[in-house]
Formats: structure tokens, C-alpha cells, sequence
């Protein structure tokens, strides 16, 4: 018994004189893992380069082709320096460039749209414009079979739930012509369209009075491009006016 006390105490005051060293192989091993972590390299993130849907929608035409000659001077400059262009650098410019054609591709998609509308506006203008003409004669023909009932009935007027029909008389006098033929020169309005030139000589071989009158009744005048385009092919120049050959832009 007593050996066995003696063991014991021995052996408690072994682990207690351990405990501390223990405790510092503890704290030593977590100071070696924080060092660790503390000294773990991370490798940058490869640059993104951004999206050309993105830059197509937020910058015009003009200001993509502005960024990428910025972009090319850029990766001169950098090319001088390094001997190497970027590769953020040259991602951003394979970007702008794709965006570029993305615009160009948005500039047709307007374009023909564009054009599909005014197509399908003009038609529907003249479309409509015939079913107008054909409401106003299917007006002027009930208007006229309603008068025509009022006159034979010797009635003034006709009344209804909401409506009221009533002849009346103008306040002017209206002219019906049966006869176009019968209608003598003197009493018609004349509307011309003849070259400029046939109106200098007409107006040249007039008296002084005939003259000022007919050069006031001139209401319009549209230059002729042909007719200009075959003075300037004759060698004779006209001041403010320019003939060239210019460019028109074609959606394929």
C-alpha cells in the first residue's frame, strides 16, 4: 500500500510538471499554423474582359472606335516598354472589337426595320387615302339622294331619335358643269410644267405688261439635276451649285 501511494504521487506530479510543456507545444503548433496561413500565396485573378453586349449597349459607334485606337496606342506603348502586350489589354481591345461589330450589326437591324416601316406606312397611306376618297363619295352621294328626297317631298327638313337632316341654302352660288368641253380657255386655270428654258424664251417674247404677268404666276420651281449635271459636263459652272459623285450607304 505504501509503494502503491508513493507510485501514485509520483506519477501525478509527472503529469502535472507536463501539463506546461503541453500547453507551449499547443500554442507553438498554432503560432506555426497561423504563420502558415499567414504565408500562403494566392495567385491574382486572370482579368475579365467585359462584355461586348454590354458595351454595345452603352456606347455609340463613335465612342467604341474612339476606346479602340486608344487601345491600340496602349498596347504599342506597351509592346516598347515590355516587349509584350497585356493580357488585360488584350482582352479589353478583343472585347471593344467585338462590340464594335455587334453595333454594326444593330445600325442594319435599325436600318431595315426602318425601311419595312416606311413601306408598310406608304401603303397603308394609300390605302387609306382610297378608302377616304370612298367615304367622301359615299357621302356626297347620300347627301345628294337625301336632297333630292326633301326636294320631291317639298320638305325642309327630316327628324330623328338623334339626328336632324335639313336642306338649306348656300351662301354662295355653286357652278355645275355638265360640259367640260363648253368651258371656254379664258375661264380656266391653267397648271403648266415645261423646262426653264422654254419659260425664258416665253417670257422673253411677251410685252413688258404680259411679261410681269406671267412671271407671277409662277407658284413653284424644282431645279432639274439632269439639266444641271449636262452644264457641268459642258465646262459651264454654276455659283452654289456642285456636282460630285457621292456614296450612299447600303444594308447587305
Amino acid at each position: 500500500m505504501r509503494l502503491s501511494i508513493s507510485g501514485l504521487k509520483a506519477m501525478q506530479s509527472r503529469q502535472l510538471t507536463l501539463q506546461p510543456n503541453d500547453v507551449r507545444l499547443q500554442r507553438k503548433g498554432s503560432m506555426t499554423t497561423n504563420q502558415t496561413n499567414a504565408l500562403s500565396f494566392t495567385p491574382p485573378p486572370k482579368p475579365v474582359a467585359e462584355d461586348p453586349n454590354g458595351i454595345a449597349s452603352e456606347h455609340s459607334l463613335l465612342e467604341i472606335d474612339r476606346e479602340i485606337d486608344l487601345m491600340l496606342d496602349q498596347m504599342q506603348e506597351e509592346l516598347e516598354e515590355t516587349g509584350a502586350i497585356g493580357e488585360e489589354s488584350r482582352n479589353q481591345f478583343h472585347s471593344f472589337c467585338e462590340a464594335f461589330g455587334q453595333k454594326v450589326d444593330r445600325l442594319g437591324r435599325f436600318i431595315r426595320v426602318m425601311e419595312s416601316r416606311e413601306v408598310y406606312c406608304k401603303a397603308e397611306s394609300a390605302r387609306l387615302t382610297a378608302r377616304a376618297r370612298a367615304a367622301e363619295n359615299k357621302v356626297a352621294q347620300t347627301k345628294l339622294l337625301v336632297l333630292y328626297f326633301l326636294e320631291s317631298r317639298n320638305l325642309t327638313k327630316m327628324e330623328g331619335p338623334q339626328f336632324t337632316l335639313r336642306r338649306q341654302k348656300n351662301s354662295v352660288d355653286s357652278v355645275r358643269i355638265q360640259n367640260p368641253d363648253s368651258v371656254p380657255m379664258r375661264l380656266l386655270r391653267i397648271e403648266a410644267k415645261f423646262d426653264g428654258a422654254l419659260w425664258e424664251r416665253i417670257a422673253a417674247s411677251l410685252p413688258a405688261h404680259l411679261q410681269r404677268e406671267f412671271l407671277a404666276s409662277m407658284q413653284c420651281c424644282v431645279p432639274m439635276h439632269d439639266a444641271i449635271k449636262q452644264e457641268f459636263a459642258s465646262g459651264i459652272e454654276l455659283e452654289g451649285v456642285s456636282v460630285s459623285r457621292g456614296h450612299h450607304l447600303r444594308v447587305a
